[in-house]
């Protein structure tokens, strides 16, 4: 574990065991002459021993107790401090599912707490380091290991660079799925021409070679023919990635946003409503399905999903794409339509 997060998690937790003697101190003693049975009766002091135990660093000691018993505390605040007490010496002593259950714990019943969200930020930042170290010295020649490489690339905006290395994988693994469908985004991302969607094209087709079934691939061959306003074929494509991928929102929209481009505003309404139901915070899909709506002369529907649309754009703002969808390429996200333009 890194020294600042291991100092930091230690601070925390000696400053928890220091809160808990001190509410311990503070309560009412009981009478001089109390039986024994009567003393012994609180089932957290095992917790709290193993919580004074771990501050003291003894935690190959304190963690048997902690992932006993931690999980049904029914004291809320020692719940807390134990679980976090927990973290830390799962990961002095490398106990990964400790630390995982612990983790789990926090973010169930302090959802809201930025400790608990900054801690879990830290640990699975390292255990993803960890894990990549440990692939790359076990496994230096694998395609995992270069397309790790070539997602670093891209994350460094090194698009040629990272189009290269995928090249460079394909070359020894020709079959290794996915790899031609992140060349295609990367050129469909960069650039508009049609000599990157043609090329873009052919890499998509390479990959449903490989992997018929990728509806992202699918998806993707759909945008292409949609900006080239091949409408039948988007719609096409589409339709097959919504069956490829029941649960492929975006899938939906832009199905529906196909078949109104080509005049069949009726059978649109199904897949924009199917799109509005799942995704309710975009404002895009109400409007899609308000135009849709309105063409087809059922005004009462139209108008309740500009409504949606306005208040969706209150929220959001569009400043941001919502982040349970599937970015478009490219940063589409309208189907190339003002959102403010009247619908007739």
């Amino acid at each position: 574990m890194s020294r600042f997060l291991y100092a930091m998690i230690t601070v925390m937790f000696a400053c928890s065991v220091s809160a808990i003697s001190s509410n311990a101190q503070g309560a009412a003693k009981p009478p001089a002459q109390a039986p024994a049975k009567a003393q012994s009766a609180d089932p957290t002091a095992p917790v709290r021993q193993a919580l004074t135990v771990a501050e003291g660093g003894r935690c190959t000691e304190a963690l048997p107790v902690l992932k006993r018993s931690t999980a049904g505390l029914a004291d809320k605040q020692l719940r807390y401090f134990a679980a976090f007490a927990t973290v830390r010496c799962g990961m002095s002593v490398n106990d990964t599912a400790a630390v995982l259950t612990a983790l789990a714990l926090l973010q169930r019943d302090f959802p809201d707490d930025p400790e608990v969200l900054y801690t879990a930020a830290r640990i699975f930042a390292q255990f993803s380091d960890r894990a990549a170290q440990d692939l790359a010295r076990r496994f230096p020649n694998s395609p995992q290991v270069g397309r790790m490489n070539a997602e670093a690339l891209e994350s460094k905006q090194m698009w040629k660079e990272a189009i290269e290395a995928y090249r460079n994988i394909l070359a020894q693994y020709p079959k290794v799925q996915g790899l031609h469908y992140r060349i295609a985004t990367i050129l469909l991302d960069t650039s508009s021409t049609a000599e990157a969607a043609a090329e873009a094209k052919k890499e998509l087709e390479a990959e449903l070679q490989i992997n018929p079934d990728n509806a992202s691939a699918v998806f993707v061959l759909g945008e292409v023919a949609r900006r080239a306003g091949s409408w039948d074929e988007a719609t096409r494509l589409f339709t097959r990635a919504a069956q490829l991928d029941a649960g492929f929102m975006e899938a939906y929209f832009s199905l529906g946003v196909s078949l109104s481009a080509s005049g069949k505003y009726a059978d649109a309404i199904a897949p924009l409503e199917r799109y509005a139901k799942g995704v309710p915070d975009d404002p895009a899909g109400h409007y899609q399905l308000a135009i849709a709506y309105s063409r087809t002369g059922n005004k009462a529907a139209a108008d309740r999903e500009l409504q949606l649309q306005r208040e969706a754009l209150a929220k959001k703002k569009l400043a941001c794409a919502d982040p349970r969808t599937h970015q478009r390429p490219g940063g589409l996200r309208n189907g190339g339509v003002d959102l403010n333009a009247p619908l007739l």
